[in-house]
């Protein structure tokens, strides 16, 4: 069972909070700084009730100090919205970094540097942890992105420290998943995209009890095309799984749900911004398929048209460059404009739709890809476990 962050008493107390800034850079600026924002409301309530709080989390995938890796633009981010100055600690453990914490009054916030400039983080070590906890009183998560992941800020440290809760950004995710998995209304409809079968096959067979139809694009369909002993040119195909996609079509006929794959494509000789792009019903055995044409968005559209639930991970296309992102944002706007109760993976599906006007429409873009998706498998989470009283 879960602690609810308003049964706490807070006042006076250090907070380590845990958060999900791994927020895409260029040129050390943010470009996208959703996932901060989804983290304020915890950060403002942890504040406005007296907390003195100690932010924590990683960015990227360092395999050294950095200076790339930093959290410092995070740490200017917060200042200006915020309206505070949150000072970025050198370090995220050390004595310098303990004297800042200690030198913390209530309604202040200070940011601890990468978490994973130490590779004792993603290890779950035991003594990096306790560094991590040591003068704090209350943890909190609200890294919903990081949340299966055993890491030492996500699971080790609750070993530490007994007055424990997730933040509202977490309970917003759990309750938008929650959704998916209990009761949903239907006719309830998943959309697959992204580029590997392998990566959808868990909460393929784990939603073929729940949905009425699946839509599926991304390079992942033409595994599935394969599958179907259809000839798909150079588009990406996992060979090994063209037998697992074999069985799942089996699968979804024996249990009477619709697996829409593409009838048309956008095919070209490679992915670049260059491409001699074209609409294709037959994929030439010189080009490859590289997002949805017209009659499959329409197609797609047709089917949302009807849904009353709708759970999407994966981009139907080459979304990063224009000649190929058409059919991810179609399929997106008609979503965003449906009644259903619409819940987007995060990762790419979240950055695709990422900046269009409609995406304030959908019901929930959760900040977390790899979480969503072992939520729904039905994996348990490890930091959530953690959180357990």
């Amino acid at each position: 069972m879960l602690t609810d962050l308003r049964s706490l008493e807070l006042g006076g107390k250090k907070v380590l909070l845990r958060c999900d800034f791994n927020v895409p850079l260029q040129g050390g600026a943010i470009t996208d700084p959703s996932r901060i924002v989804a983290s304020l409301e915890t950060i403002n309530y942890l504040r406005q009730r007296g907390s003195a709080l100690v932010l924590c989390s990683h960015l990227g995938r360092p395999t050294e100090r950095e200076a790339k890796y930093s959290l410092r633009p995070v740490a200017e981010y917060l200042s200006q919205v915020l309206e505070s100055k949150v000072a970025l600690a050198p370090d995220c453990i050390g004595d310098v970094t303990g004297r800042m914490v200690n030198a913390l009054g209530p309604g202040q916030a200070l940011l601890l540097e990468n978490l994973r400039f130490h590779r004792e983080e993603e290890a779950n070590d035991e003594d990096f942890a306790h560094e991590l906890a040591r003068g704090k009183q209350i943890y909190v998560n609200d890294a919903f992105g990081a949340v299966h992941r055993a890491h030492a800020s996500i699971v080790g440290v609750t070993r530490y420290l007994a007055e424990r809760a997730p933040g509202f950004l977490m309970m917003r995710e759990l309750a938008a998943l929650h959704s998916l998995t209990e009761n949903p209304q239907h006719p309830y409809v998943a959309i697959l995209g992204g580029a590997k079968v392998s990566d959808k096959i868990g909460i393929i067979r784990r939603l073929m009890n729940q949905v009425d139809t699946f839509l599926i694009g991304g390079a992942m369909a033409y595994t599935f095309l394969r599958a179907q002993g259809q000839e798909v040119g150079r588009s990406r195909v996992e060979e090994d799984k063209v037998d697992v996609a074999r069985e799942l079509l089996a699968l979804a006929t024996s249990r009477n749900v619709q697996v829409e794959l593409p009838i048309d494509h956008i095919v070209a000789s490679a992915p670049a911004p260059s491409a001699a792009a074209e609409i294709a019903t037959r994929i030439p055995a010189d080009k490859m398929g590289l997002d949805i044409g017209p009659a499959t968005v329409q197609r797609f559209c047709d089917v949302l048209a009807t849904a009353r639930t709708v759970v999407w991970n994966g981009p139907l296309g080459f979304f990063e460059l224009a000649p190929f992102a058409a059919g991810t944002l179609e399929i997106g706007r008609a979503l965003a404009a449906s009644p259903a109760r619409s819940v987007l993976g995060g990762g790419d599906t979240a950055a695709a739709v990422a900046g269009q006007p409609w995406a304030k429409d959908f019901t929930h873009i959760s900040t977390g890809g790899g979480a969503t998706l072992e939520y729904l498998e039905g994996i348990e989470l490890p930091g959530l476990k953690a959180l357990e009283r």
